[in-house]
């Protein structure tokens, strides 16, 4: 686990400029709903008088919190920049959301996904217009996004790093802020930060009290490993079902961003996540991908003594998978769970 560096500024954007985002992006997205939740498992984890919040956010458009940050990056681009159409590289969700936003715009899209991404994934994504590449390995997959970039000379919308993707993820902070009323602590996922990076930051503008912990899978703990260094890292190696949590490395301006809000990153097993999965399936109805049940993984887990009697915000940021794959993981957590 690692916490926070203290001493770093505030959020780079206004509740004002956030505000504005959201009303210009209004007929692309749609207000993601909250609801007031528990089930046996908070009860016994948390107490009778933990309040748990579910931000729904798998209800975006695309399954995902992710259209927010790539609409931006269109919205604010000039025509020029557009002109030769977008890319990408994302294990499925962000390739998704840029796809769908660059249909919005009416512009082509390009996008590059690893070989064992989802199969539905790919095919969501060529449901909106983009031809996608496969890449090898993650590491392989971003180095093929930069010759596209060069070599077609298509804008480039990262996955999680820069100013407009941390404004357009702010407009979920936002939203959630205004929705839940006040709020102990909220819990976020991580991957390279770049949800984190906004959503945090626009909670503390609106409830400067509020706890914000990030949650990073146990193999892809590219963020936790910045905080404790200092500074961004790369990771050698990932091994986690979360395919959406796992970049490779973290970058400079979400890193920032995150140290700025997070009080701290806690980490989740495999296990824990797909005991999560269960739990949402058979407690809420809610089918969601591994990095959509991080956040109540690690309330059940190891932030349960730091969120007990208090009122916590869960974030379940997304839902695109598979049957069989979603299959494979709620077996998992059922049997994890004694439900077997």
């Amino acid at each position: 686990m690692a916490s926070v560096v203290t001493d770093v500024g505030g959020p780079p954007f206004s509740l004002a400029e956030v505000r504005s985002l959201a009303a210009r992006l209004a007929d692309d997205l749609v207000v993601t709903p909250v609801t007031a939740w528990e089930c046996d498992e908070t009860l016994d984890a948390l107490g009778a008088d933990t309040r748990i919040i579910l931000k729904l956010e798998l209800f975006q458009r695309t399954g995902t919190f992710k259209p927010r940050g790539a609409l931006t990056v269109l919205a604010d681009s000039a025509p020029d920049a557009l002109r030769n159409g977008v890319t990408a590289v994302s294990a499925g969700n962000h390739a998704i959301a840029v796809a769908y936003a660059a249909k919005r715009r009416g512009i082509s899209a390009k996008v590059v996904m690893t070989s064992s991404a989802s199969p539905a994934r790919i095919e969501r994504c060529r449901r909106f217009g983009a031809e996608v590449v496969l890449a090898p390995d993650v590491h392989a997959a971003f180095e093929m996004v930069e010759a596209i970039k060069r070599d077609e000379r298509r804008l480039f919308v990262h996955p999680f790093e820069g100013p407009l993707t941390a404004l357009g993820t702010a407009t979920l902070g936002l939203e959630f802020a205004e929705q839940a009323g006040p709020l102990d602590a909220v819990v976020i996922p991580i991957g390279g930060g770049g949800l984190c990076a906004g959503a945090a930051n626009a909670i503390k503008l609106i409830q400067p009290d509020c706890l914000i912990y990030g949650v990073e899978p146990v193999g892809a703990d590219a963020m936790s490993r910045s905080f404790a260094a200092g500074e961004p890292v790369r990771l050698e190696r990932i091994d986690t079902i979360a395919d959406s949590l796992a970049p490779p490395f973290a970058l400079p301006y979400s890193f920032d961003l995150c140290r700025r809000a997070v009080e701290r990153i806690v980490l989740v097993s495999d296990d824990e996540i797909c005991a999560a999965v269960d739990i949402l399936f058979r407690a809420a109805k809610l089918a969601v991908e591994p990095a959509g049940a991080s956040a109540l993984a690690a309330a059940l887990g190891p932030l349960r003594a730091e969120l007990a009697g208090k009122r916590v915000g869960l974030l379940v940021c997304g839902t695109n998978i598979d049957l069989e794959t979603f299959y494979r993981h709620a077996g998992r957590g059922q049997a994890l769970n004694g439900r077997l």
